[in-house]
């Protein structure tokens, strides 16, 4: 029988697991995906910002839990993925999110700054998809992958930002999603990305300063930021059986601005 619009996304007794879910896009989508019925288990690296992330989403009469851990550690992903499958027994909606900026002009650009922006942005990515794909969604032959890319990974910035090794963090995100969501397709996973532009959050509070936010708006065709319900539609329709015939695509949540030419 074809089911209902409601039903399709309707995540009721599914699992998540939402890395940089403490604050800003993190948990927002971190309380769509428990808005929609799922249980929820943050992490991050600080554990009061995670207590008071889950106090927040119980308030909303969601089942939160979380653990700290660093995206950038293989042997914390390890023990996050592991511990989450403990908890919840399996896991049904991954959502890579946790992720690193820096700044800088590409001719000074640091080493170990390019390092830390790819270990967490890229390679913590992999590293936790593999685990909970090998450990749960292959053996189940079923699960959903969220990474949460951006439109910088989509091409250069205007004059003054000089994110180089975010963009290139970004851009190898959403190519991971494709690779990753051809290989795994078979086992019934599906992996997609999502492309925000511009939200205020900690991360983008430099960007914010230098052109200010009305500046920011004037870009976008909608004229207009993202705010703290924008990501809700898309990590629900990635996560549910809403999307269950969308895999190795990206979707730009950004106001309209990644649809400009020039």
């Amino acid at each position: 029988m074809t089911r209902t619009v409601k039903q399709l996304f309707d995540l009721s007794g599914k699992t998540a697991l939402v890395t940089g879910g403490s604050r800003g896009l993190g948990l927002q989508m971190a309380f769509a995906l428990g808005e929609a019925g799922a249980s929820v288990m943050l992490s991050a690296r600080k554990a009061a910002e995670l207590e008071q992330a889950v106090a927040e989403l119980k308030a909303a009469g969601i089942d939160a839990h979380c653990m700290a851990a660093n995206c950038a550690d293989p042997d914390d992903l390890q023990k996050l993925g592991a511990h989450t499958l403990e908890k919840f027994g399996h896991v049904d909606v991954l959502l890579n999110n946790a992720g690193a900026a820096w700044g800088a002009p590409a001719e000074d650009h640091p080493i170990e700054a390019w390092d830390k922006v790819m270990n967490l942005n890229v390679r913590g990515y992999f590293i936790l998809s593999q685990y909970i794909g090998k450990h749960c969604m292959i053996p189940r032959r079923s699960g959903s992958i969220i990474n949460v890319a951006s439109i910088t990974g989509l091409g250069g910035n205007p004059t003054g930002i000089n994110t180089i090794a975010y963009n290139t963090s970004k851009a190898a995100v959403i190519n991971f999603s494709c690779a990753l969501a051809c290989e795994w397709g078979a086992h019934n996973i599906r992996v997609n990305s999502i492309c925000p532009g511009f939200f205020p959050s900690k991360m983008t509070a430099g960007t914010f300063e230098t052109y200010g936010e009305d500046e920011l708006k004037s870009h976008a065709p909608l004229r207009r930021l993202g705010d703290n319900e924008d990501l809700k539609g898309v990590t629900v329709l990635f996560a549910s059986d809403a999307g269950k015939h969308i895999t190795g695509q990206w979707l730009a949540v950004d106001g309209g601005v990644s649809c400009i030419t020039s």
